[in-house]
């Protein structure tokens, strides 16, 4: 499937630029890059702030409203990307999903793959999946391709034996997000990805360790209702004790009705 190129509406001077391929280029509207080390995010959002519906079956693709650019941005992002960091209720909604920026948007497969090249990247973008208790679906084909579980002392002894053991990372006690990012910086990952869900990265924001969020606002409403949850970006975390997190618009690209967004996070941006 082919898309249009994104509309780039506006863009901040002096951002840093990767040597994007020509066909990824002309896609995103222009340049793309990143300073490193770098922690950043990527989401979609209804325009009344719902990112996940867990009652609905890939409630992402109804809440992009089908939207293949913002599947392509999801491509790209993941084709800059060292490693790509999920929690436990992302691997569960997704059975089949390996994260990999060719599965995101498979009519740029090798335009991602010579990005990575040229970014000195692994041939394979590394998932590493954040559990707690370790009760994951060992099945899951990302374990197959090589994911690794990033868990406590408990979780670790739950996944004991059922994975290689250079790909279960135990913390210790707690699941601390700050010792998360320092493992996968010693494992030699430079740009990290976060992408959730809500209730995995609220700690990350929580800490002020995301460095960066792209976010894209689809063109739908899904409301709010007691019986049925649907969640914000940010779950299972306050953000308001010392100040709110404040965010720098970096850059806005549109696609129809479809915004896309890029932030730099800081306390000290309100």
């Amino acid at each position: 499937m082919t898309i249009r190129p994104l509309e780039r509406l506006w863009e901040a001077e002096g951002l840093p630029t990767f040597e994007l391929p020509a066909e990824l280029g002309e896609l995103y509207g222009g340049p793309l890059g990143f300073e490193e080390p770098r922690v950043f995010a990527n989401f979609v959002s209804t325009a009344d702030g719902v990112v996940a519906i867990p009652s609905v079956p890939k409630s992402n693709r109804l809440i992009a409203a089908g939207s293949e650019a913002d599947r392509f941005v999801l491509g790209l992002l993941r084709a800059c990307a060292d490693v790509l960091v999920i929690g436990r209720g992302t691997l569960a909604a997704s059975p089949r999903s390996t994260w990999s920026p060719a599965e995101a948007f498979p009519a740029a497969a090798d335009a991602f793959a010579e990005l990575r090249r040229r970014l000195g990247r692994s041939e394979r973008l590394e998932v590493a999946v954040l559990s707690r208790s370790g009760l994951l679906d060992l099945t899951h084909p990302a374990f197959a391709a090589g994911a690794v579980v990033i868990t406590t002392d408990h979780g670790a002894a739950e996944v004991g034996g059922k994975l290689p053991a250079e790909s279960v990372i135990s913390l210790g006690p707690s699941l601390d997000p700050g010792l998360t990012i320092a493992q996968l910086k010693n494992r030699g990952h430079r740009l990290i990805l976060h992408e959730g869900g809500p209730h995995a990265i609220g700690p990350f924001f929580e800490r002020r360790l995301i460095d960066e969020l792209f976010l894209t606002i689809s063109p739908v409403l899904a409301g709010r209702d007691s019986l049925d949850r649907r969640l914000a970006l940010v779950e299972d975390a306050d953000l308001l004790p010392g100040g709110p997190l404040g965010a720098k618009l970096l850059g806005i690209r549109m696609d129809g009705d479809h915004v896309f967004l890029r932030y730099r996070l800081d306390s000290d941006a309100t």
